[in-house]
């Protein structure tokens, strides 16, 4: 009797082992499929945006003027569009051209000569800047995205309406001028998922773009410069990705 009650617990007992051993065999069998390695994707965007210039140093050689003052550089608009690519699901880059509509220049040139002692000096200025851009994407959260990123390049800078007034009835007119400068871009924003393929950005940009100058004045060799053309631009724009 007691070699059959010690048989009935020992089979009970393997009987209930046999899940565990199961799952363990389980264990020893399975093994981890690694991470996926993040893969990339590329994307178009197109942007329109209120651009806000920051106040230029303008001045002149012509006649011993020197610096202008009370200058002011009016707020004006910008489009662009761009090509990026996604390296993983936190870096990306991209390359954009931008064109930054006309923003008309005023400033005053001491002038013993004139009337008030000065002369109103005003110009246009547009600008043409193709920049590459990196982004660091700052982690998801209900579909938002919020970023950070710089940006590098070159700015064709061009002045076209060049004009003076000294009063009294005397105005008149000197060429535009275009040149390239080192440009380049801090910025800031968040992109809204609208579907998997499309998404919508809202950023701010802080542009350096260098300088602009006039054509030369009067038949001599100096120039007007408008120098320190800083600008802060709010943007927005539509990405659409293809993978």
């Amino acid at each position: 009797m007691s070699s059959l009650r010690n048989i009935f617990f020992v089979t009970v007992s393997v009987v209930l082992a046999l899940p565990t051993l199961a799952n363990a065999a389980d264990i020893i069998d399975y093994v981890p499929e690694p991470d996926p390695i993040p893969t990339g994707g590329w994307y178009l965007r197109g942007d329109i945006g209120f651009k806000m210039y920051a106040d230029p140093d303008a001045h002149t050689s012509y006649n011993s003027i020197g610096d202008f003052y009370g200058e002011n550089l009016d707020n004006t608009w910008m489009v662009g569009a761009g090509v990026g690519y996604y390296w993983n699901d936190w870096f990306r880059s991209d390359l954009t051209v931008d064109y930054e509509g006309k923003a008309g220049f005023t400033g005053r040139a001491p002038c013993g000569l004139c009337g008030v002692g000065y002369s109103i000096e005003t110009a246009d200025i547009d600008v043409w800047t193709v920049m590459f851009n990196a982004y660091a994407d700052l982690g998801t959260w209900h579909g938002i995205t919020p970023y950070v990123g710089a940006g590098v390049g070159a700015a064709y800078v061009r002045t076209s309406n060049v004009a003076f007034d000294n009063g009294g009835g005397t105005t008149g007119t000197y060429s535009g001028a275009g040149s390239w400068n080192f440009a380049w871009a801090l910025m800031a924003g968040a992109a809204y998922e609208v579907t998997p393929n499309m998404m919508i950005d809202a950023g701010y940009q802080f542009r350096s773009l260098g300088e602009a100058q006039s054509g030369k004045v009067a038949g001599t060799q100096s120039r007007i410069k408008y120098e320190d053309l800083y600008a802060h631009e709010l943007r927005l724009g539509l990405r659409y990705n293809f993978n």
